[in-house]
């Protein structure tokens, strides 16, 4: 993922989040078949369970930033360890029982960061108050979460005898 600013265009910011979710779930569920081995991509390593931890990090530390920014507040400083680290939590197995709830927690946050994008208007999505990005380049960038879920891919069961 780049720290660039986001490239937009007219595309519904809230459509492109509740988008990017609906791809996370998708690849999501074809992971109980994973393997148990990360997937490399770069410098780093991907496993279901980072993949949803990230996404569903990405899409929380950018919605305290929205809600601190129209409240008026400092947003919270980034201390996230992101994908930096592979945690011995990311490195279990991925079951039926772990999809059901990545798809309750990202469903949720999706609808979320939609109720809030959808109720913000033209002017405040590109004349966001506070520091950094405008909320449409916010929105933009946490749909490109799908990255985290597209390095581990969309995984099938292995052949019977392999």
């Amino acid at each position: 993922m780049s720290d660039e600013v986001p490239i937009t265009d007219d595309r519904e910011p809230a459509l492109l989040v509740t988008s990017m979710v609906d791809h996370v779930l998708d690849l999501a569920a074809t992971w109980t078949a994973w393997d148990g081995r990360p997937v490399p991509e770069g410098e780093r390593v991907y496993t279901p369970h980072k993949a949803i931890r990230r996404v569903a990090d990405h899409l929380v530390d950018h919605l305290a930033e929205v809600e601190a920014r129209l409240a008026g507040r400092p947003t919270i400083p980034d201390d996230w360890h992101a994908s930096a680290i592979t945690t011995p939590a990311d490195l279990a197995p991925f079951t039926d029982q772990d999809l059901d709830e990545a798809v309750s927690r990202l469903t949720r946050l999706g609808q979320i960061w939609s109720d809030r994008l959808t109720a913000l208007t033209a002017d405040q999505l590109d004349r966001s108050p506070g520091e950094g990005w405008n909320f449409r380049q916010i929105a933009f960038h946490v749909a490109e979460s799908t990255y985290y879920a597209d390095s581990v891919g969309k995984l099938s069961a292995p052949e019977p005898g392999h």
